[in-house]
């Protein structure tokens, strides 16, 4: 049946008014879309994007340029609509929301705001694990119901938490093996000197357990918000939706719902190529090819948004441009 609906999918993109292979990534994505929805017309009319907010105790460690209360900060700029995500969203006509998975200091009372709020931020995982396995179970089952009551053929993940591109790092190691100095990189603006001292805050935190599963992982060294991204995605990908996946610390994500669920790797789409150099070890690692190479490194889901229009456009080339039959054009004899 998989196999019929695939040469079905590329006999139609195959037969389009083009020489073969002519629309090159595009048709790919095409392939991509067609078999994640299950059919050779697929959809692509609406994406949401959603924002997990949350603190990391690493923080405190000084593996950050900016002060942690940022993160809430900009949770009400993004309700405010002041952010670069809010200005991307608009422009391409994707709904917003915010989730406050676990966000230090007192809860940010805001009617525009999704409360799935863990804890006040994760513990220092430098001497301990960042949370409880009951609180990662819980963070894993709250994204997956917020994904669940999103509405689009698409869904989009960003991110806003101080300190957490070291958290990605971290848990990234964690499973794939992957060395930290490849990992690590400046995150929000860390010189020479704050990048070799994030490294050696997160050798020694990572030292202080051995080979971890995916469960153990995402517990010991994950954010409230990554791991709910994670459930999101998994969820995404569970009820036959693309997966927009953005930077590196929606990739970490992206990485623990591939290891907890591999079948949901084929729905992701990865929008763009980050300027975080971990980000790009990562996307090596799991042979991943994104659309976009834009330069960014600012989280937020803004590569996801960017990407989108290509996935319309991908959908819309296998359902609304003629064949060479329907069309009455010549193909190759």
């Amino acid at each position: 049946m998989t196999d019929s609906l695939s040469a079905r999918i590329r006999h139609t993109i195959d037969t389009k008014t083009k020489p073969l292979g002519a629309l090159g990534r595009i048709e790919a994505l095409a392939e991509q879309i067609a078999l994640v929805q299950g059919t050779t017309a697929p959809v692509m009319s609406a994406c949401t994007l959603t924002i997990f907010a949350a603190d990391h105790g690493i923080a405190h460690a000084g593996v950050s340029a900016f002060p942690q209360v940022v993160t809430g900060q900009m949770v009400l700029n993004f309700l405010a609509g002041g952010a670069a995500a809010n200005v991307f969203a608009a422009v391409n006509g994707v709904g917003l929301q915010v989730v406050d998975a676990g966000v230090a200091g007192a809860p940010i009372a805001h009617p525009g705001l999704i409360d799935r709020r863990i804890a006040a931020g994760t513990a220092n995982f430098l001497d301990a694990p960042a949370m409880s396995a009951a609180q990662a179970r819980a963070a894993l089952a709250h994204g997956a119901e917020i994904a669940r009551t999103a509405s689009g053929e698409a869904l989009a993940f960003g991110e806003m938490g101080i300190a957490n591109t070291a958290t990605a790092a971290a848990l990234a190691h964690k499973l794939t093996g992957l060395p930290l100095a490849d990992l690590v990189g400046r995150g929000t603006g860390l010189d020479d000197a704050g990048v070799r001292h994030k490294l050696d805050v997160l050798t020694r935190a990572t030292a202080r357990t051995g080979p971890l599963s995916a469960e153990q992982a995402m517990a010991e060294y994950g954010g409230f918000e990554i791991v709910m991204m994670a459930g999101a995605m998994l969820e995404t990908a569970r009820t036959r939706r693309i997966v927009i996946v953005d930077g590196f610390i929606a990739t970490a994500a992206a990485t623990l719902a591939s290891a907890l669920d591999r079948d949901s790797r084929a729905a992701m789409v990865f929008a763009h190529k980050s300027h975080e150099s971990g980000h790009r070890a990562l996307l090596t690692h799991l042979g991943a090819a994104p659309l976009l190479d834009l330069d960014m490194r600012l989280g937020e889901g803004t590569g996801a948004l960017l990407a989108w229009p290509l996935l319309k456009a991908a959908a819309a080339m296998m359902t609304d441009m003629a064949s060479f039959e329907t069309a009455g054009v010549s193909n190759r004899d």
